[in-house]
Order: structure tokens, then sequence, then C-alpha cells
């Protein structure tokens, strides 16, 4: 977006705008490289758009540099002690020379995004429809009006991947029908928004001000077994998947995990059938009454996968029929369905995420069920917590506190299907050399993430299918040579 402002609010030529330090302040050169397809890919979207658009008779738009802001201001503060509302909408904006038709473009990193709710759509219009032009002022919290407004008669909403170039038009109506759309979509989304007060602790606790005195999420302190690293951090959130990637790639972890990319090829096959089984399971235990999965029919096909992935993936859902958890289980005990688990570390200022595939009660204990899907039996001869980084981290929160419930009631258990069996394994996460072995394996893996400044690259076979090799600094290095 750096880039963007100073090739279209300043006038840089593109190259030098790419080129500037200040456009990358605390970015890797992935991540530079990254920018540098997207800003290209994103401008010539835009170009075919705009000549689509001016060929057909329809006026150009220009970039604008301030933002739209709806601000609402009662004469008294209302059930919530607030007198004054905005309503901003992030994105690029543009609008003809007259001012009567204004564009907001909607950026994904990767593909084009098509699954953006109605309600965020008709949230956006809404703004740019009977927005002002405001900027937020150094001395203030609120957005102040900075130019003369202009009512547009028309607005669009546009969608764009800055990986594929894709475009899409999610909205184009006239300001008649961004009214009767927000009043019908947005604002009771917004009011039921506005009303809750429940905390959802998770990745968004990284950026809150207000974590210092918030009961959650669950302080944990030591949870990740390292000291905090010698030069100070930002606070940052990490998985057990965080940590897998990083230990096999620094490079491919930063790219794919902290910034979210992907070149847009397709996942293996081995990930594909992971998450048609997973989806199906999902499925089947959020079900209404719940009866498990023993006398519930599981598909005998998979439509978005191949003949040879669908089948072992029937099979392997058949094995799980024989070892629900679920089967069986009273009716009143509590069952949560891949819930976000958080925790806080404060000695290492991390905030610790994990996502069990179901979490149940048992008489008062918690019960982790983590499912794994593999083409082959397990190695014996390797430790079930090195093999799954996962497990060693439910050991550790569980253990800590987290979900909480009797201790003399709670467990771990893995769950590993293949096509032609099914195996459980129970893991006591207060037995203490269980304990011991889960710090260790964590240990292993959080020292070098946390400590790590740089996230260079790690060459190895796993170059070969890396989705964002692309972008590496090492493959850049191989180019230039």
């Amino acid at each position: 977006m750096r880039v963007l402002d100073r090739f279209e609010h300043h006038g840089v030529e593109l190259d030098r705008a790419l080129a500037e330090d200040a456009s990358f302040r605390r970015c890797l050169p992935a991540h530079r490289h990254w920018t540098a397809d997207a800003v290209r890919t994103y401008l010539a979207a835009r170009e075919r758009s705009e000549r689509l658009r001016t060929d057909a008779g329809h006026p150009a738009t220009l970039p604008v540099r301030h933002e739209w802001v709806a601000i609402h201001h009662a004469a008294h503060p209302d059930a919530r002690g607030a007198q004054r509302y905005e309503r901003c909408a992030w994105g690029r904006r543009y609008a003809s020379a007259d001012g009567l038709v204004r564009e907001l473009w909607l950026l994904s990193v990767n593909e084009l995004k098509l699954d953006r709710a109605p309600a965020q759509i008709a949230a956006a219009a809404s703004v740019l429809a009977f927005g002002v032009p405001a900027r937020k002022s150094r001395h203030t919290r609120w957005y102040e009006p900075v130019d003369v407004n202009v009512p547009p008669a028309r607005v669009r909403v546009i969608g764009v991947g800055c990986g594929d170039g894709e475009v899409e038009v999610l909205a184009d109506w006239d300001v008649h029908e961004v009214s009767e759309r927000y009043d019908k979509l947005a604002k009771p989304v917004l009011t039921q928004v506005m009303g809750r007060s429940e905390l959802v602790p998770g990745s968004d606790c990284v950026g809150c001000k207000a974590l210092a005195e918030c009961p959650e999420p669950p302080r944990t302190p030591g949870l990740l077994h390292v000291p905090a690293p010698t030069r100070p951090r930002e606070r940052r959130s990490v998985s057990a998947s965080d940590l897998r990637r990083h230990s096999e790639c620094p490079a491919a972890f930063h790219l794919t995990r902290v910034l979210h990319l992907n070149d847009g090829r397709p996942e293996n096959a081995a990930i594909r059938r992971g998450r048609a089984v997973d989806a199906v399971l999902n499925e089947s235990h959020t079900r209404r009454p719940r009866n498990g999965c023993r006398d519930v029919p599981m598909p005998e096909v998979l439509p978005d996968l191949p003949p040879d992935e669908a089948d072992t993936a029937a099979r392997m859902l058949a094995q799980h029929r024989g070892v629900c958890p679920l089967d069986g289980l009273p009716a009143h005990e509590q069952v949560l369905v891949q819930p976000r688990l958080t925790a806080y570390d404060p000695e290492l200022d991390t905030v610790v995420i994990a996502d069990p595939d179901l979490l149940h009660t048992d008489a008062g204990g918690w019960v982790w069920r983590e499912t794994k899907t593999v083409s082959r039996p397990l190695w014996e001869g390797r430790s079930l917590l090195a093999t799954y980084p996962q497990l060693a981290l439910a050991v550790v929160m569980m253990a800590a506190g987290v979900p909480g419930g009797d201790p003399r009631r709670s467990r771990i258990e893995l769950e590993v299907l293949r096509g032609d069996g099914v195996s459980c394994e129970e893991i006591d996460p207060f037995e203490a050399s269980t304990l011991d072995e889960a710090r260790t394996v964590l240990a292993a893996l959080t020292g070098p993430w946390a400590a790590d400044q740089t996230c260079a690259p790690n060459p190895g076979p796993h170059c070969a299918s890396c989705e964002v090799r692309r972008w590496c600094p090492s493959r850049q290095g191989e180019a230039a040579r």
C-alpha cells in the first residue's frame, strides 16, 4: 500500500517507488520481492478494468488520497455512552473527475477472494455513498473532514487478487440501492457486533492494547519453556504448525504463516485428502441431535477429490466410525468442534494458539482429540510428541490448565486414520515424564523461532514443492547469478 501511495498519490515513477527503502520499513527481502509482483499485478488489473469501462463510455476514475468516512454525531450519548460513530472502509479509493462515481478496490494478497459476505460489501458501499473525505489528525482520535464533499450518484466495490490479477465487481449501485442494502444486510450485523461484550481470545490478542488488564486469555508463564529473546520483540502469536514450518524453513514460515502468501499452486494429494476427511468429520460431529458417527452414513463420493484420493478418503471415514469419541457420549457432555484455545506466555510475550480437532467433556474432565490421516502406519521408533508437535503443545497447555477441568479425567487422544486401518493412542498430559518430553520438544522448536530476526532461507528437498519459492531470497540469488 505504501508503494501504491507513492505511485498513485505522489507521482513517483513505479520502479523508483519499488526501490525506495522508506516503502519497506521492517520488511524482509522476501516480502519486498512479493510486493514488486503484487503491485504490478494490481496495476495491470486496474488498467484493464479502466480500459473496458472507458471503452464502454463510462467516466475514468482517478486515485483519491483521503479516506471516505461516514460520521454520525448524536446530540446525546446513547445506551453505550457514545455520541460519535465512524465507519471506514479499507482499500484503494478512486473517483470520477466530477465526484459522481466512487470506487473502492478490495485487495486480496493471493487469488481473488470470492466469499466476501453480502453484509461486508453493503457496509463498504455505504461508506462510499455517504462518507466524507476525511483524515485523522495527530491531535485527535477521530476523523476530521478535509475537503468539500461531492456526494456520489453511484458507487462501485471491486475485488481484486494481487496474485492472480482477477477482478470482480462486487457492487455497482446507485445511492438508493446502497441505502436499501445497508439497512437490510449490514445494519443488523453492525448492531449485533456492537452489542456483544463477551471475550473471544485468539490471534487478535496480539495487537490488543487491553491485554494487560484482560482476564483472557489465561496467563501461562513459561508455557513454551524458552527465555525471552535478548532483543525486544513485538508481541506475536504462534501455533504448533507455525513452529513446525519455521523449523523446516524460516523464510517459508515468514511468507506463508506471517504474510499468508502462496503462489496459487494446488495442494498436494495428502493435504487435499486430509482436508476433505476433516470437513466431513466436522459436519458429522456438529450434527444435532448428537449421536456420534457409528450409525451415520459417511459419503462414498467426495466430489472435490480425484477418484483415487476420494476412494482412500472414503475408506478413512469408514475406519473412523468404529472409534468416534462421540458414540455413547452422554447428551449433557459439552462438545466443541475445532475450537480455538488461546494462552498467553507473558515471559515470551507470545499468544499461543491451538485448534484441537475435537474437544469434549467427560465426567468433569476434558478430552482433547487430534485426528490424523496418513498413508502408512506410524514409525514406532519415534516419539508421538516429536512426530506431531501439536500433541506436545496440547500436553503443556492442558498441564497449565487450558482448557481446565478435572485433571484426573482429562486426557489427549490421537486418532490415526489410514485407508486400511485405524489406531488410537492416549496421552496423559499430567504424567511427569510426558510433560518433560513435551517441554523438550517444544523448546527445540520455539527457541530458534523466538530468537530469529532474519527468517533466512533453509534450502533443501522441500524447496521443490514450496508454494512461495518464487519470492525466496535464495532463489532470487540464483536468478542473479
